[in-house]
């Protein structure tokens, strides 16, 4: 799956707007919103969203996480627990960077939510990054459980995933010594393929 074909899941995903139309119910295959009243906020598919957005139709509300007090509480949470915690929604990097930038007009105090959760989502790539290195690193494992993951952070390890298996049967073969060479060996390789998915 591709990063564009994640965001398009993450498009389905509701979002408050406030309407400069009135109009009845909208029946659309996901079910129907609306009616929509003039100034009256209303619920909508990001992508109709977007789409009455770029018409000037409509004003786009923050998402309720969407407030900096809430994303340092996010951050702080994520530096302190090892593990991967929860975030607000399963496309929280995407759905951030459709409406911070579509409403960038509407979002108050938009460049620090953005700022916030550009920090949250290199966290959790760095500490994605290390769980994969520990994974390879422990021979005995034959699986690895990643609660929490976000669809666009289980995307973009996607990638590396074979190179991972790949490394594992190498040293799963040789049956040397050669573990920790082998490991470094991959660290390197994923930086590098990290680096890519990241461009």
């Amino acid at each position: 799956m591709e990063p564009s074909e994640v965001e398009f899941l993450g498009e389905k995903k509701m979002v408050s707007i406030v309407p400069h139309f009135s109009s009845g119910i909208i029946h659309l295959i996901s079910g129907p919103v609306g009616p929509f009243r003039a100034n009256l906020p209303v619920k909508v598919p990001i992508w109709l969203a977007l789409n009455l957005k770029q018409q000037q139709k409509c004003r786009i509300l923050a998402q309720d996480w969407m407030d900096t007090e809430n994303l340092n509480e996010l951050i702080e949470k994520e530096k302190g627990e090892k593990l991967f915690t929860e975030m607000p929604s399963d496309h929280f990097m995407d759905e951030a960077q459709m409406l911070l930038t579509a409403g960038a007009d509407d979002i108050p105090d938009v460049d620090n939510i953005r700022t916030a959760v550009k920090d949250i989502w290199d966290l959790r790539n760095a500490k994605l990054r290390s769980s994969v290195i520990a994974f390879v690193k422990n021979q005995g494992s034959t699986y690895a459980k990643l609660d929490h993951l976000t669809a666009m952070e289980i995307n973009s390890i996607r990638s590396l995933l074979p190179e991972t298996l790949n490394v594992m049967l190498q040293i799963e073969e040789s049956g040397k010594s050669s573990t920790s060479t082998e490991s470094q060996q991959f660290s390197s390789t994923l930086d590098t393929t990290h680096s890519q998915n990241q461009s």
